[in-house]
């Protein structure tokens, strides 16, 4: 019971596909391909604007790292300068520093105050 491959069984031959339905096919898949290509071309235009953001975003953190350094190290040696002069046992420049303080704060007050 062998069958045989003449390329022919029980009454069905091969039929290529009508020429207009392979035209309709090759339209649809070139608008398909175009949409894809848009659609890729966003995607890159996209993906290059958040690498610009990301570099952009990166040096303002570094440059707010760089200020807090600088801050942190002018806020260290304020501090031990006044607790050099703290245990250097003149004790009348710290009420000397906090008046100071009070009256600086004082003038800010009186100036925000009238000023708005």
């Amino acid at each position: 019971m062998r069958r045989s491959h003449s390329g022919e069984r029980a009454g069905y031959s091969y039929e290529p596909l009508p020429t207009s339905s392979g035209s309709h096919l090759e339209q649809e898949n070139e608008r398909l391909e175009e949409d894809l290509s848009d659609k890729i071309h966003a995607l890159k235009s996209l993906s290059i604007d958040i690498g610009t953001e990301v570099k952009y975003q990166d040096k303002i953190l570094r440059d707010m790292d760089d200020d807090f350094e600088r801050t942190s190290g002018s806020l260290t040696s304020s501090v031990a300068r006044v607790i050099r002069m703290a245990k250097a046992g003149h004790n009348y420049y710290i009420i000397y520093l906090f008046l100071f303080s009070i009256f600086v704060f004082f003038v800010l007050w009186i100036v925000l105050k009238f000023r708005g």
